[in-house]
């Protein structure tokens, strides 16, 4: 207990003023390096694969470098320990390296994860206990959704394996799509993936963001529901009470095309003592009304509850970011400026666990490795410094993640040395 309480204190402790000290301990002594290089390597399949990749650097008073590039490990720690960016973003890979990009006319990306960036902000007119940068762990229910909701659609309906879920650091959530097939789609295909996987769309000023039409479901709708449904109680209807007074309900009912079921529900809200009990009452009042009039006769689908529910809570993609394949990234592992915290990979089957409240800063880390380093017996002195501190589960996640990825090159490797005939 005390060593929480300890850990909560650093957190609490940490301010952006701090990271001109911290920075160049964590770049010097943490930063998992080689594990980047074999992510970003993929296996030397092709040997200028990680050198034509795009890296920025934003370094301390946003002083922005874009087109570096980096062959491997050894120069990306050197230059990171040099220059000691406050942030790190990854693009694509291109057809010669980024640092002569001026030299070419023909400077093009070939190839890049498929990438998704959703982040709580967006989720700012369903929200009711934060806005803007603030997060709790009741809002942050919506985002374990939206990784349970993508992760199965993109695994399932695409076949994808390969996927790097990370914590942006403040409010949000990052999907790195690492299989060969995802990294060679074209830019019209990514917005294809992109768009298939936009459910809520229209921005602020369209009311109803969902439309079910047709007589049945698509499967990936279905599913996306039926991952929703057993939070959707807890999430909408108790924590952000989306029924719990007229100004709130009035945004639920507008989602109800006609007014004569409108009006009836708007009654029935009034009589509800809660949002779960308004919630129960609205479904009984559109099943009624569904049953009693035929589809001509109406305009409310029969999916109208469904269609609230995926309103509130599918995920809300930034699909500019997936669409565009030179579109850069936050690196994972980065520490974000303003709350100190690691960019750390987590594992998207155990996204229920996952609290960002817990997410170590890199005042913890290097206040951990401090401690560990004063109190370890001489044989314990060469553990490798992450292995000290509470990043070493999320590296580990990282390295699981890596080994699965580097079934994808092997046969590739094979491939090319029986070409060659180097047996």
């Amino acid at each position: 207990d005390s060593l929480l309480q300890e850990t909560m204190s650093s957190n609490s402790r940490y301010t952006p003023e701090m990271l001109v000290d911290l920075l160049p301990q964590y770049y010097k002594r943490l930063f998992p390096y080689q594990q980047y290089a074999r992510w970003l390597q993929y296996g030397n399949v092709d040997k200028n694969y990680m050198a034509n990749r795009e890296f920025s650097f934003t370094l301390a008073d946003d002083i922005y470098i874009r087109y570096q590039s980096f062959a491997n490990g050894e120069e990306l720690e050197a230059e990171m320990i040099k220059r000691c960016p406050h942030k790190i973003d990854i693009g694509a890979v291109y057809n010669a390296k980024p640092t002569e990009h001026k030299k070419l006319t023909n400077f093009t990306p070939q190839e890049r994860e498929l990438v998704f960036d959703i982040d709580l902000t967006d989720y700012d007119d369903v929200r009711t206990c934060c806005s803007g940068a603030k997060i709790c762990a009741k809002c942050w229910r919506y985002m374990t959704v939206a990784v349970k909701i993508l992760d199965a659609a993109l695994r399932e309906d695409f076949g994808f394996q390969n996927i790097l879920w990370v914590y942006s650091g403040r409010r949000g959530v990052h999907c790195w799509v690492c299989d060969p097939e995802a990294r060679k789609l074209t830019g019209a295909a990514r917005g294809a993936v992109a768009e298939y996987l936009q459910v809520v769309s229209g921005g602020e000023h369209k009311t109803k963001k969902v439309l079910l039409k047709g007589p049945a479901v698509h499967p990936s709708i279905k599913r996306a529901s039926e991952i929703i449904k057993p939070d959707f109680e807890k999430l909408c209807l108790i924590d952000q009470d989306i029924l719990g007074n007229k100004e709130a309900w009035n945004k639920v009912l507008a989602l109800i095309p006609d007014d004569d079921l409108k009006a009836e529900c708007a009654k029935l809200m009034e009589e509800g003592k809660d949002s779960v009990d308004r919630w129960n009452k609205l479904r009984k009042a559109c099943f009624q009304y569904i049953n009693d009039n035929g589809w001509k006769r109406r305009k409310t689908s029969e999916f109208i509850m469904m269609e609230i529910m995926l309103q509130f809570a599918y995920p809300r993609l930034d699909i500019a970011v997936s669409k565009g394949m030179n579109h850069l990234l936050k690196a994972p592992f980065v520490i974000h400026p303003k709350t100190g915290r690691v960019c750390v990979p987590f594992n998207p089957s155990k996204a229920d666990r996952f609290n960002p409240e817990d997410v170590p800063t890199v005042l913890q880390l290097v206040e951990e490795i401090d401690a560990y380093t004063k109190d370890a017996a001489d044989e314990l002195k060469n553990v490798k410094a992450y292995k000290k501190t509470s990043m070493k589960d999320s590296v580990g996640i990282f390295e699981e993640f890596l080994s699965k990825l580097s079934d994808t090159w092997k046969g590739k490797l094979m491939e090319k040395s029986d070409s060659k005939m180097e047996f």
